[in-house]
């Protein structure tokens, strides 16, 4: 037996349970893996309330990294002991082991510590699609990136300034706005106090952005096309307010013919060589050291409540990485 955290029906942080599972042996296609570090998301805390529905009982979570500890028939490339991470595949990182399937992992380098692949295979693979595959950013644009000084917003602040972008930014204080300005976001709006709107116009002259990426939905989406540029690309990717609203299409001739794309992750790698060809583009960019992971804070796996509470309450800087 096993411990994991299982849910059995949606709601608050308090579904959570903390529960003995049977890890099983891998079959055909499968290795199990023992979990060292998991990865926290916002999905997760969508799927947990109900916001996208899964069928119950489920064993929460989209990433983890951790070591192989039996493989099944058919499985090539990968073996016994050897350090792996992945994100995305079926539900069920909240646990202390997992049989999976090996089509999902990818070989972790041994230049990144476990915690660190935990708490950047979603969003740094997410970050991967947003600034290559949504809108491919090049030297010179200036890009707005909201939430910034969070998980995902940071490793695209870094990333961003990486491609020889301007970076904006959007944080909800001042002392995010700092962490976000360490991260390489050239102009931090704190929208507690400011029009990011008004804002992004005055830094840009008037001119505007040729992309939006929007990770906190329903509180930014309107103002967040006010900031487009003619031909402008609103990338919505997140909920972190609540859902977006509503968008009429002749809104988008009006905001200057833009564009409006509500991309998700899964999409994007569920092609095996698309997802190496992600997670290899993401472990070199950090590698490197252009991009550096922060692992804001940790929580043990069997408190992952308070850990979506925290999340929710946006008290969390960086990465949130649970440890069995």
């Amino acid at each position: 037996m096993t411990k994991a955290i299982r849910i059995h029906e949606h709601g608050g942080p308090e579904v959570l349970k903390w529960e003995d599972v049977e890890a099983g042996d891998p079959g055909e296609g499968e290795v199990r893996i023992r979990h060292t570090a998991v990865g926290l998301n916002f999905i997760d805390c969508y799927q947990r309330s109900g916001l996208y529905p899964m069928d119950l009982p489920l064993t929460l979570g989209s990433e983890a990294a951790g070591v192989i500890e039996a493989v099944g028939p058919g499985v090539e490339g990968l073996s016994a002991g050897q350090r792996v991470a992945y994100a995305g595949g079926q539900l069920g990182s909240y646990a202390e082991a997992r049989v999976m399937n090996a089509g999902v992992l990818a070989p972790v380098p041994d230049g990144i510590e476990d915690q660190t692949a935990a708490a950047m295979m979603l969003k740094g693979m997410t970050a991967q699609m947003l600034l290559f595959k949504c809108y491919p950013v090049k030297a010179g644009d200036t890009i707005l990136v909201h939430a910034a000084a969070g998980g995902v917003g940071s490793i695209m602040c870094q990333w961003g300034k990486h491609l020889g972008a301007t970076v904006i930014g959007t944080v909800g204080s001042d002392a995010k706005a700092e962490i976000a300005k360490a991260h390489g976001c050239d102009h931090p709006i704190n929208y507690a106090t400011e029009n990011f709107a008004e804002r992004v116009r005055e830094i840009t002259g008037s001119a505007g952005v040729p992309v939006v990426y929007d990770s906190v939905g329903k509180e930014t989406f309107e103002n967040s096309l006010d900031c487009l540029s003619k031909f402008g690309y609103l990338i919505s990717f997140g909920n972190a307010s609540g859902p977006a609203p509503a968008v009429e299409p002749l809104t988008l001739m009006a905001k200057g013919s833009v564009f409006l794309n509500r991309p998700t992750l899964m999409h994007y790698i569920a092609d095996h060589g698309l997802r190496l060809e992600a997670a290899r583009a993401l472990f070199e960019v950090v590698e490197s050291g252009a991009v550096k992971i922060e692992v804001g804070q940790t929580f043990p796996l069997a408190d992952a409540a308070k850990a979506h509470a925290a999340l929710e309450s946006r008290a969390t800087t960086g990465s949130t990485v649970l440890l069995p």
